[in-house]
């Protein structure tokens, strides 16, 4: 019966040499040459290869093929992209023109905030809105016009006062 010192000593320069090759690093081959002694011992009473030196072999390959399986699902990160996620400036600014926004719909008689929504928010045509509050075409194109210039003063205007209130 042979023991684990001498199975190591005699195989493992052949071992190394072999996950060295596969995989093209010297720390991942000591690794996969640790980890293919150590399954060798466990499993020492089921050889399935014509040789020792083989069935190491074929441990090695597919403790490789495992790693590369695995790290093929790992992505470095790319350190130069920009974080895609607002920072906290970024979601109190965003918060802060969602409340104007909405104050500033509020501002709007009813009909003018009606079709504004249809548009902007349901994305309907101007025939379906037109259909929908009874008004003309032109008249609904019209609306729309002056509420999103409405709005986009009015969003001006606290803006400007937000701005003058922190200097």
């Amino acid at each position: 019966m042979i023991n684990f010192h001498s199975l190591y000593n005699r195989y493992f320069d052949d071992v190394y040499r072999f996950s060295f090759w596969l995989c093209g690093s010297a720390s991942d081959a000591e690794d996969i040459t640790a980890e293919t002694f150590a399954r060798a011992w466990i499993m020492r009473g089921e050889l399935r290869a014509r040789s020792l030196k083989s069935y190491l072999f074929t441990i090695a390959r597919n403790l490789f093929i495992k790693q590369q399986r695995k790290n093929r699902r790992l992505h470095p990160i790319d350190e130069t992209l920009p974080d895609s996620q607002p920072g906290p400036v970024e979601i109190v600014e965003s918060r802060l023109e969602l409340e104007i926004t909405l104050r500033a719909l509020q501002q709007l008689p009813e009909v003018d905030r009606t079709v504004l929504i249809m548009r902007a928010q349901s994305g309907l045509s101007y025939e379906e809105i037109a259909q929908s509050t009874g008004l003309s075409i032109s008249a609904v194109k019209v609306k729309i016009h002056r509420a999103r210039l409405k709005i986009s003063l009015y969003k001006s205007k606290m803006e400007d006062s937000i701005d003058e209130s922190n200097s």
